[in-house]
């Protein structure tokens, strides 16, 4: 362990200690393609030496934007860090104007898309940026591919340059620029070292129990994001097969056809899954139905290591093995263990996963520190239901006076790129501030609380922490998303866009007749249904908190449409606009 101090180093260690056949596997034309440990290393030196003959320098930056998780990205990755280059993965699904500041802001000189629809995206604005080439993974007709970068480097002649580069690259030396989504403004560049990121993967990896140099991993959050980008690399440090799912639409099927023991997911897929999970349960009749609802709400109800009692661990034996063992079949029959990160998960959805063995580890962390602090786990009573578990080795976590969770170690990123005056307002010190607001409990369990550029006063002087009452009422399977409004106004009130496709089928259930969305969200039945879901969830929140009046918005919020960032979060300022008129009629109609 000791001789792995930069991210470079991972793969070698996995040929050591592991040698696998299948290091990453992706689906090509309907057909998955593994490459070994073996290849992986031989590929990334091939792509460094042709990095050093097309003349990359030390702290050149070189982009890299891929629609997909695949393996040529994490070839490409280690080839650009062993060359003392940086890697500076961009958001797929950005604007082109939002592409053409991060390549101009980080000085990228060579980028690597993916598809030609990012290769378009790209070509409307290159000619405004430094690029001196582009190159796809794609073969696409009359474009760079990566390959001729591999046929460039094929001539091992020049490979003691390339481990001159290795070693004269240091573990505080920068290897990343992560560019947060923002939910507001210009995204900022986060400096990545090599220690913030292995340091965080060795420190991780006590608290994820995996069958070393057997289990399988299936990757399909962004690996543009810091959190799926440190899971390769653990993934990679413990022997785990790393399979790349082909999109988030086929993830059900890549389940069922790779069957990993673990995957790592933001709240909003698993919530996608347990409402499909419902919605089948719901279209059973008899019998299979009374089971499957009285299993469901047994799984509601559970707490870890048999804290309810012998009664409960037997009914919740039969629940398993009746009803939860389908659940785990239908996730390809192998998942230990899901993690999850990005935003808050809701406890009914930790409960009733952990209650069907197919428990999902909360952690909490930020782009800024690497991204891990916090993270539950299942052994050793290290999993609380409601927080984001324990600070990880060598993390130390304070909460300031106000609330705001501090962090210090040696995860925290180097700064902002280009701006110190950023980086000096979010440190004290050591300490990095996360501008979440939290609690510990009595046993060292990190809660997190809200956001605190999200909290706002109500005219009335009331203190309202909207994430906290959004998670609440999006366990309602009518309420895909919603957005707690009211700052400075005399009450809090929400923006709601529906779960369309439930919805739907409970309008047809219930013999409403509708053409069109327009029909559906004015319909009267429906909106009495909606505003009993408020009355429920507003029974868990103070009388200043609850929400006293909601629009339903007709479209659907993306992040291509500009409603989410990336990692699924809500752009406040940015729904706000869009709904101008929606929330002028709530409060002044």
């Amino acid at each position: 362990m000791a001789d792995i101090t930069r991210i470079f180093d991972f793969p070698y260690h996995q040929l050591d200690t592991y040698n696998l056949e299948k290091a990453f596997t992706t689906k090509y034309n309907g057909v998955w393609k593994s490459i070994s440990t073996q290849e992986f290393i031989n590929q990334a030196n091939a792509i460094s030496r042709g990095l050093l003959r097309l003349g990359i320098q030390p702290n050149d930056k070189i982009a890299v934007i891929s629609s997909t998780n695949r393996t040529e990205w994490n070839v490409l990755d280690i080839g650009v860090l062993q060359t003392g280059a940086q890697n500076v993965p961009i958001y797929p699904t950005i604007a082109s104007e939002d592409y053409e500041y991060i390549l101009n802001h980080s000085e990228a000189t060579f980028c690597f898309v993916s598809d030609v629809e990012v290769l378009k995206k790209l070509n409307a604005i290159k000619d405004k940026t430094a690029l001196k080439n582009i190159y796809t993974f794609d073969v696409i007709e009359g474009e760079n591919q990566w390959t001729d970068v591999l046929t460039l480097g094929q001539d091992t002649s020049n490979q003691t340059e390339v481990q001159a580069r290795k070693d004269a690259v240091k573990p505080s030396d920068l290897a990343t620029l992560i560019y947060t989504s923002g939910t507001t403004g210009r995204p900022k560049g986060v400096m990545l070292s090599h220690n913030n990121l292995v340091s965080n993967v060795l420190d991780s990896e006590k608290r994820v129990p995996f069958h070393y140099g057997k289990s399988k991993g299936l990757s399909f959050l962004p690996v543009c994001h810091v959190f799926e980008r440190m899971i390769l690399y653990l993934y990679i440090y413990c022997g785990v097969e790393v399979y790349f799912a082909e999109s988030i639409d086929k993830m059900s099927d890549n389940l069922k056809e790779i069957k990993p023991n673990v995957m790592t997911a933001v709240p909003r897929l698993y919530e996608k899954v347990f409402d499909k999970i419902v919605a089948k349960g719901a279209d059973l009749k008899g019998i299979k139905k009374a089971l499957f609802f009285w299993a469901l709400n047994l799984g509601l109800k559970f707490e870890p290591y048999g804290k309810n009692g012998a009664w409960y661990e037997f009914q919740l034996k039969i629940a398993r093995k009746l009803i939860f063992s389908k659940w785990q079949e239908g996730l390809g029959g192998n998942l230990d263990l899901m993690v999850s990160g990005s935003a808050a998960l809701q406890t009914r959805l930790t409960r009733v996963f952990a209650a069907a063995q197919l428990p999902i580890m909360e952690g909490y962390g930020l782009t800024e520190t690497s991204p891990v602090i916090t993270v539950n786990d299942m052994r050793n009573g290290g999993f609380r239901i409601g927080t984001v578990g324990k600070p990880i080795n060598n993390v130390e976590v304070k909460i300031a006076e106000d609330g705001e969770i501090l962090a210090k170690g040696p995860n925290i990123m180097l700064g902002y790129f280009k701006d110190p005056e950023k980086t000096a307002s979010v440190m004290t010190g050591d300490y990095f501030h996360t501008g979440d607001i939290g609690e510990f409990d009595a046993d060292g369990f990190l809660k997190i609380t809200d956001r605190k550029k999200e909290m706002f006063k109500t005219s009335g002087g009331k203190y309202v922490a909207p994430a906290l009452i959004e998670n609440q009422f999006k366990q309602s399977l009518f309420i895909e998303q919603i957005m707690v409004i009211g700052e400075g106004e005399k009450m809090p009130a929400a923006l709601i866009q529906l779960n369309f496709d439930f919805v739907k089928d409970w309008a047809k259930k219930h013999h409403i007749a509708f053409n069109n969305t327009s029909d559906l969200i004015t319909n009267t039945t429906l909106l009495e249904r909606i505003q009993s879901e408020i009355d429920k969830a507003n029974s868990c929140f103070g009388h200043w908190e609850q929400i006293k009046k909601f629009e339903i918005t007709p479209d659907v919020w993306t992040i291509e449409a500009g409603h989410l960032t990336p990692t699924m979060k809500l752009k406040r300022k940015i729904i706000k606009e869009k709904y101008a008129a929606l929330i002028e009629n709530i409060y002044r109609p």
